[in-house]
């Protein structure tokens, strides 16, 4: 399990607005904050999911992925 931290903001006209500063454009919102907490998750889901499809290489140039811890 990895955990991300997001930023909880009460939204101006309603509910609440989520962010996740580590995954830009990484944005939700909810009626309530359970709400709001629980579509981020699957909105940083859809972002990293999203991004694994971006980092697939073409064939014209050899790329290692290799994780690293921090």
């Amino acid at each position: 399990m990895v955990y991300y931290r997001v930023a909880v903001e009460k939204g101006e006209d309603f509910g609440y607005v989520v962010h996740c500063p580590a995954i830009p454009g990484c944005h939700s919102q909810g009626d309530t904050m359970d709400e709001a907490l629980n579509n981020i998750r699957d909105a940083i889901s859809a972002c990293l999911l999203a991004l694994d499809k971006e980092l697939i290489p073409d064939d014209r140039r050899p790329v290692t992925f290799v994780e690293v811890a921090v």
